[in-house]
Parts: C-alpha cells; sequence; structure tokens
C-alpha cells in the first residue's frame, strides 16, 4: 500500500529502474515484470515497444501544470484544436488543462503503475519526433499496428486503458497503460481530502480554484476512467 507521499508524488520510494528500460523510466516492481513480459510477447508478434514515461513526480507534474496555466504552453480543446488562453475563465482553463494534463497530485503516473508506450522503430532515424497524440496510433499512424495488438493482449499481462475512450473528463490517450490490481488500490487511497491538503501546501497555480472545486474535478477528471474488465475484444476505439 502505497503511502501519501507516494501515492501524490512527492517521493519515490516506491519505485524502481529497470535494464530493460532507459534509467529515467521508473515503475514499481511489479509493473516493470508484466511489461516484460507484454514486450517480449509483442517481440514474438513481430512488433517492438518501449516506454515514453512512466512514474512522474509531484514537481514535475507542477511543472506542466503552471505553465500551461501561464500560457507559456499550449491549451487544445478535446478535439487537439488550440485554445485562446487569454479568453477563457478560470474554470475554462483548469478544464481544458485537465483534459491533456492530469492534476499534481494526482496523475496516475505518480504511482508507478502507468505507462506511455509506444513503438520506437519509426522514431529510430530521428526524423521524426513522438508527439504522443492520436493521429500516431490511428490507422495509418507509426504505432497503430501495437495499439491494434495490445487493444487485444494488454489485459493478459494485467493492464488496461484508463482513458480508452473520452467520457467527459481526460482525452481518449491510446498510448496510456495502468497495471489494474495496484492502480485500483491506488485510486480507492486518493481522495479529496489528502489532494485539499496537498494541493494547499504547493505552489499550484489557481490552487484556490481547484480546491473549492476539488470534489467536483476528482469526480470527473481523476474517478472517470474506463473500465478495466472491458478490455477484450475492440480494437477499433482507439482509431475513431
Amino acid at each position: 500500500m502505497l503511502s501519501v507521499a507516494e501515492l501524490t508524488g512527492q517521493v519515490d520510494s516506491h519505485v524502481v529502474s529497470d535494464p530493460c528500460c532507459r534509467p529515467t523510466v521508473r515503475l514499481q516492481p511489479a509493473v516493470f515484470g508484466a511489461y516484460q513480459a507484454m514486450a517480449a510477447a509483442a517481440a514474438e508478434a513481430g512488433l517492438a515497444m518501449d516506454i515514453a514515461s512512466g512514474f512522474r513526480d509531484f514537481a514535475r507534474q507542477q511543472s506542466i501544470w503552471n505553465r500551461k496555466f501561464s500560457g507559456a504552453a499550449p491549451l487544445y480543446n478535446v478535439q487537439g484544436q488550440l485554445l485562446d488562453t487569454a479568453s477563457l475563465t478560470m474554470g475554462d482553463k483548469i478544464e481544458a488543462i485537465m483534459t491533456w494534463s492530469a492534476l499534481p497530485g494526482a496523475s496516475r503516473h505518480h504511482w508507478g503503475t502507468d505507462l506511455d508506450v509506444f513503438d520506437p522503430r519509426p522514431f529510430a532515424s530521428g526524423t521524426r519526433q513522438l508527439e504522443l497524440i492520436p493521429a500516431e496510433y490511428d490507422e495509418g499512424g507509426p504505432c497503430h499496428s501495437l495499439a491494434l495488438w495490445l487493444s487485444q493482449h494488454a489485459a493478459d499481462f494485467g493492464f488496461f486503458f484508463p482513458y480508452r475512450q473520452y467520457r467527459g473528463g481526460v482525452a481518449a490517450e491510446p498510448w496510456h497503460l495502468s497495471y489494474r490490481s495496484l492502480a485500483a488500490e491506488a485510486q480507492q487511497l486518493l481522495t479529496v481530502e489528502i489532494l485539499c491538503e496537498v494541493i494547499g501546501d504547493s505552489d499550484i497555480a489557481g490552487k484556490d480554484y481547484v480546491i473549492a472545486c476539488l470534489p467536483e474535478l476528482k469526480a470527473r477528471y481523476i474517478d472517470t476512467i474506463c473500465d478495466a474488465a472491458d478490455a477484450h475484444g475492440d480494437d477499433t476505439w482507439i482509431f475513431g
């Protein structure tokens, strides 16, 4: 069971690096074991898989959040269209950020259970850069074959897609896998009270508004995920 500090990404005592991946990629040990088995099975099917992002700490998530809030990084709607940050209300801005980026303290990447995966082969030459956008996983995209395989087999290794479809909160993320058993434990531990305390003690931009609306924001953007049990049999969800 994760401590509050581990749950909210303030410490990294629950995650490790692994020789199978870059040293900067860290996950819980059990998640690495499941990932290695899944990657080996994908290789047997003629595919390649790599991790773009695993554990992300609170400070990194806060930096992403504050840059988007200030306008230093762009904001997009759920369709991926660029928004005019200056014209947004406080509420609109917070919702736009949370459509694509987690609230610091509430990111699933804090838990060491979640990872963003991709096919590294199309990017090996350096002529194209991975963006982690849905088009890369759509038909004709560089990660399409891997996405098809994962939609059928990720559950065999204990993983599911928490953002399999857009359900009014976080946009669809066909690259985001979650290790079901450990992530479910973490999600149950994360409460509004914990988030209020962590956010209140932080330098998160717009935190007064966030705290005032936290029950609603948590329900929409943190608790609303796709059912892990519905992980098999639909290979069209990613591709429009």
